[in-house]
């Protein structure tokens, strides 16, 4: 009985430390930044983005001249080439809220204080070489192993070629490729976990939000932010939504 009642407690401390992340479609692009006029991809966005009650946060990532991951959607931050920065450099521009760009460990680290709301890596491609991008791939794996940042972390890509090499990497991933350029069974024989195509894309391949659910493979679409596509979307079933308009989207859900 003494035996039972232990392994009854560990299983019960096992799950209250596993993450339960919110039950919802919505996925804040590069954060919750429109409506409060918040600089995309900042600190300031994910906690929005959080406080919202988001499945998830989206946000893009590169690396600058010294190997440093940082977080901002452009290969620009305010007029600096990323890629050819170095962080102390990219550190004399600030966004408008007075926030430095911040690095993929800060804002994981801030992402990891809660539970409820996921953290979607964009790998973006590289400006330099797709072999640039492998190495930024390796090093964001890394990084978020580093971290233990797996439970919160799933990830997006444009180059075909990273999401292959993060499959290689950790077989248990979430990855979405966002290209729109390969069927759903393209994408589930090389090891994606997900399609993340702009809604265009399903308009053009009507069977594809169908023939990926029939493969076990998620389907998000960006970025919506129309209140007829967030409805016909929902109405095939999706499972993601990534938008600039979460309020929008979580007010739509309500009236369902």
């Amino acid at each position: 009985m003494k035996k039972l009642l232990y392994t009854l407690s560990l299983l019960l401390l096992t799950l209250s430390a596993v993450a339960q992340f919110n039950n919802n479609i919505v996925i804040a692009h590069r954060g919750a930044w429109k409506a409060g006029n918040l600089p995309e991809n900042s600190i300031a966005s994910l906690k929005q983005a959080i406080a919202l009650g988001c499945h998830s946060a989206e946000f893009d990532v590169h690396m600058t001249a010294d190997s440093i991951l940082v977080v901002n959607h452009d290969h620009e931050f305010y007029g600096l080439d990323i890629e050819k920065s170095t962080y102390a450099q990219l550190l004399e521009k600030k966004h408008p809220n007075g926030e430095s760009i911040p690095t993929l460990e800060a804002y994981l680290r801030e992402g990891m204080k809660q539970k409820k709301t996921k953290l979607i890596v964009e790998i973006k491609t590289s400006q330099i070489s797709p072999e640039h991008a492998l190495t930024v791939t390796d090093k964001v794996y890394t990084l978020v192993k580093k971290l233990k940042a797996q439970k919160w972390v799933e990830y997006i890509c444009f180059s075909w070629e990273v999401g292959i090499r993060l499959y290689a990497l950790d077989k248990k991933a979430k990855i979405a490729y966002l290209e729109g350029d390969k069927t759903p069974a393209e994408a589930k024989a090389a090891g994606y976990t997900g399609l993340d195509y702009h809604f265009s894309v399903y308009r053009e391949h009507p069977t594809w939000i169908a023939e990926a659910h029939k493969l076990g493979l998620s389907v998000n679409a960006w970025t919506v932010n129309d209140r007829a596509e967030m409805e016909n979307l929902i109405s095939q079933k999706v499972e993601y939504i990534t938008t600039n308009e979460p309020e929008l989207l979580f007010e739509i859900l309500k009236e369902k």
